[in-house]
Parts: C-alpha cells; structure tokens; sequence
C-alpha cells in the first residue's frame, strides 16, 4: 500500500490544488512542491529499505481490477525499475522549484505536472500489462497540456506532433498486449495480464515474437525516441517550458528503454537476438547524427535536444548489447542522462529568462558577468562528455565494454560519438562563456540566484557521487540485470532445448503461479 500511497500522492496535491483561489500564487506554488518534496523524501524510503540482493519484486501489492478479465491493479519495484521511480521524484521537486517565475495560469500548471508525475511514477510500478498501458497513456494528456499552454510560439504544433506520435506508437503496443492476453489464456487456461505471470509462462515460436517485438518496438522507440522516430523530440524540446524539457529528458525518455528491458527483453528473447544488429546500427546512427546536427545549431536549447538523441543511442545499444556490462552501463546511462541534460536544460533556460533569446551568437563572455553559472555550466558540460571522475564516464565505459564483447566495430563507431559531443559541447561553451563581452545586452545580467543554486546543486552533488563512487547504484540493479541475463540467455531457445521457442516440448507451468492468479482475480491477497 506504501507504493501506491506514493504514487498518488502527487494527484491527490493536484486535486487539494483545486481548493485554493487562483489568485494566492503563493499558497498554490507551496503547496505543490510540498506535495513534490514529500515524494521525493519518502521515495528514498524505498531505497533505504530495498534488498539488492534478490531480483523479486519488492513492495508488492495485487488487488483484482476487471476480474472478469483477469486485470489487476499489481504494482512492484525490482533492481531495474527502483532507481528510474526516485529520479522521477527528485525531478519533479526541482521542477516545480525551477517553475517559480510561472506567471501565467499558476494553480492549472502546478496541477498538470503533479498529475504528470503520478502518471510517470505508474508506468514504473506497473505489473500489470493493462495497468501499464493505462499510465503509459495517462502522463500524454498534462504533457501535452504542459507543452499546448505554457511553451513558446510554436507550442500548438509541438504538443500535437508529440501526442500523436506517441499515441500511434501506443495503439500498436495495445494490439500486441490483447494477442498475448489470448496466447497465455490458450496456453495456460488462466486469463490474465499479469506481467511477471505472462513473463515466467508465455511461450512463442519465433516469428510471433518477432512480430509482437516489432509492435513493442514502434511504441518504445518513439518514446527514447531512436532515429529516426525521433523528429518529434527537438520541436516538444525547444517549445516545452524549462521545467517540461527537464522532465521529458529527464523522465518521459526513460519510459520507452524500460519498456525495451520490461517487456521485449524478457517476452521475447530469440527476437531481441534477431533484432540485435539492426537496433545497434540503428543506435549508432542514432549517437553519430544526433551529435553531427548538435554540432551546427544555433540554438541553444535545440543543441541539448538532439544531443538527447545520440545520449539515447548509447542507452540502446547497451541495452542490446545483451550482456552484463551493457546493461549495467544502460541502466546507470539512463540516470546519468536525467541527470546532466536535466541540467543543461535548466542552465539553459535560466539565461533565457535574462536574455529571452537561446541564440549562441547573443552571448558571450558570461563567465565574466555570471561566474557562479559558468562554473555550474563548466561542470554540467563535462559530465555530458564523459570526462572521468563524473557520472558520464561510468555509463559510458560500461557501454562500450559490453559493446566491444560483441562488435569491435560497433563500439568504435559509437566511440566516434563521444568525440564529437566534446566538439559540439565544448565549442558551445567556448562561444557562450569565454568570448569577448561585445553585447551591451549582456554586460550586467544578474549572477544565479539562491533558488536556481538550489536546483542545480542537487545535480552538480550527484555527478560526482555517481562519477566517483557508483558502487550504491550498480549494486541496485545488479541482481536483476543477472536474473534478465538468464531470459536472454541463447541456450534457452535452441532447437531441441525444452525451453527452446522452437521445441515441441509444452512449457511446464508451476501450480503456484496459477494459485497466485487465481487468488488475485477472486480479491485474495497473495
């Protein structure tokens, strides 16, 4: 009940918000990032109190939802999921904080992006397939709310392009849970979308999975998003209010290289090896483009966008990479990326507050009017490239090394990306910070303030922690990276193996999992 007490906590603030009159600003902005801050201190709660030495899933709850067809409300963090859940609470809190200067509509926007965050905190927790798509679909509406309202000129079309993109991606996804709800109830007599039920007993021939790979595929791969599903991403990015982009990096990209590690990892294993050259090159593409169009913006905050999408290349093709090093680097990647382009978004947006421009050519020589931000920038930027001693390196080491198990080739191309995001970053801030102080507009621009201190700090604090000494993160997840590990392994479906997708062997299903359906569906308590 704990989870599901944290979980809604953040609607249950957006509906108390509701109760307090539109014009105290005050009162609505407090209570929201009470609400924010509360999450966040009770979510390491989790942390402190998880077992990282079991790949079960720990603070399970199971209640019938739609018995009749075997949907439960099941919820469930293990190794893979916990660490994504308390980075979506300690974002959301800077968030809200870094959301202060909102003037317009205060009380709908603090309301949107509690709700955002129930419906983040969901698709982590989720066990259930049903359940799963319910908050996958659940977080598009405030985001798309939070980009339509309150981003830039083009904020219409932005929320659109995202929202359908999205939702096609979604309703493929949706096809491929009702034909798995029918192959486990032929296959086992128990109806059900129970993930860990259907994960443990669902046994396919390989060109079904294959095809239900693909319909996952589609709807994880926009979400990362991998080129090229990606063209949504740099419109949502540069029209979505500061706070928003820190959360779609930080949170909404993480929901599609869960996906990949939740269901088409475990679902579809002979598939995920079929498919592992393809999303590698796919990934390199990814890493080499993204930075290639990174290196000729003009823009600043367009330069962060696409440099999401060659960080996200990494993620999968460590993910892909089907070994213990790929994912560990994938897994700790994706915190990583939260973390440092979270805060690239941030400093981005605080200098836009000043100037109301992100073009590079209005800057330079703020290092000697900003020093504070120069140096907070100065650190983000290097995390960003994986300078050793900070949270990129770790990833990015680990990513690599898995690669280079599989492909000398594929890990000197994606290496060719870390070069160029030293290109790209580096010339960004040599044009932004350290150029001669020749625009008036820029001269006196006010230093960081207490409160932008505050949002960054926290972030600053964690990529050393994560660059320095990773052990605490690695140890969370190492467990279930091993229990995936043996899903994945190839020996289960080769020809003639009784766990085999090609064995005329029935797969052997255990009387305690059907008691356990069986007791959910008829409302007793596992």
């Amino acid at each position: 009940m704990f989870l599901t007490f944290l979980t809604f906590l953040p609607l249950v603030g957006a509906i108390l918000l509701t109760l307090i009159p539109r014009d105290e600003e005050g009162a609505i902005k407090q209570t929201a990032l009470a609400f924010a801050v509360a999450g966040f201190v009770l979510s390491i709660f989790l942390w402190t109190n998880f077992d990282s030495t079991t790949h079960e899933m720990q603070f399970e709850y199971s209640v019938p939802w739609i018995s009749s067809w075997g949907i439960s409300y099941h919820v469930g963090l293990d190794g893979i999921s916990l660490l994504l859940y308390i980075m979506t609470t300690f974002l959301t809190m800077i968030s809200i904080i870094a959301s202060w200067g909102i003037t317009k509509n205060i009380r709908e926007y603090m309301m949107a992006f509690l709700a955002l965050s129930t419906g983040m905190l969901g698709v982590f927790i989720s066990l259930d397939m049903f359940l799963f798509y319910f908050f996958w679909e659940f977080q598009l509406v405030p985001m798309y709310i939070i980009i339509g309202v309150w981003g830039g000129p083009r904020r219409v079309y932005a929320a659109v392009k995202f929202f359908l993109y999205t939702a096609v991606g979604s309703l493929l996804m949706l096809v491929a849970i009702i034909w798995i709800y029918i192959a486990i109830e032929e296959q086992t007599g128990v109806a059900t979308t129970d993930i860990i039920f259907i994960t443990e007993n669902l046994e396919l021939p390989l060109a079904p999975q294959k095809w239900l790979f693909l319909a996952f595929f589609l709807a994880f791969a926009i979400k990362v998003p991998m080129f090229p599903f990606h063209t949504w991403l740099p419109d949502a990015h540069v029209e979505a209010p500061t706070a928003g982009s820190v959360i779609l990096a930080g949170v909404l990209l993480k929901m599609g290289t869960y996906g990949f590690l939740r269901f088409n990892l475990p679902l579809f294993p002979h598939a995920s090896y079929e498919f592992m050259p393809m999303i590698a090159w796919l990934s390199i593409i990814g890493i080499v483009y993204g930075a290639l169009v990174s290196l000729v913006q003009d823009d600043l905050k367009k330069l962060v966008a696409y440099s999401s999408v060659s960080h996200l290349g990494f993620v999968m093709i460590g993910i892909f990479a089907l070994n213990h090093y790929g994912l560990q680097g994938a897994l700790i990647q994706n915190i990583n990326h939260g973390i440092s382009t979270g805060a690239l978004f941030l400093l981005v947006g605080m200098i836009y507050d000043r100037r109301h421009t992100r073009e590079i050519k209005e800057f330079g020589g703020l290092a000697k009017v900003m020093p504070k931000y120069a140096v907070c920038f100065m650190i983000i930027a290097l995390s960003s490239i994986g300078l050793p001693g900070m949270n990129g390196f770790v990833g990015e080491f680990l990513i690599l090394l898995g690669v280079f198990q599989n492909s000398g080739m594929w890990a000197a191309c994606a290496t060719s990306g870390i070069i160029f995001a030293a290109c790209y970053i580096l010339w960004m801030f040599q044009r932004v910070m350290f150029q001669k102080l020749d625009n008036p507009k820029n001269e006196n621009l006010s230093d960081m303030n207490t409160r932008e201190l505050i949002t960054v700090v926290p972030l600053i604090i964690l990529v050393f922690w994560i660059g320095i000494y990773p052990k605490p993160f690695l140890k969370t997840f190492d467990a279930s990276v091993e229990h995936l590990l043996t899903k994945v392994n190839p020996d289960n479906f080769r020809p003639g193996n009784p766990g085999s997708s090609h064995s005329t062997h029935a797969k052997l299903i255990k009387i305690e999992d059907i008691t356990r359906l069986n007791q959910q569906q008829n409302g007793i308590k596992p």
